[in-house]
């Protein structure tokens, strides 16, 4: 198994801008669930402890191999969302880890 973790800062003037951008990259990644041939698990969360240096979103997935991660990374559905959500991530930070 390969576990795949990507933080982002998103785009947001205030704070209510921010959770809703926030609140969309959620939403957009969620809609992967059950669409991606050996992505076995998909988690998408947003920050809540409010401090500076903190990203805003974070996806938490699991693949059964290597090859089902690169895969995804090309997936018509993995891309749609990466279109649909434009430039709103400003920052972004991934692991990968067996």
């Amino acid at each position: 198994m390969i576990k795949h973790i990507v933080m982002w800062k998103v785009r947001g003037e205030t704070p209510e801008q921010k959770r809703e951008t926030a609140q969309f990259v959620k939403t957009a990644f969620e809609s992967l669930a059950g669409r991606i041939p050996g992505l076995t698990k998909l988690e998408v969360g947003m920050d809540v402890s409010k401090v500076d240096y903190a990203c805003d979103v974070v996806l938490y997935t699991e693949f059964a191999s290597h090859a089902d991660l690169e895969a995804y990374a090309s997936h018509p559905e993995h891309m749609r969302v990466k279109q649909v959500l434009g430039d709103c991530r400003i920052a972004r930070h991934q692991v990968d880890y067996v």
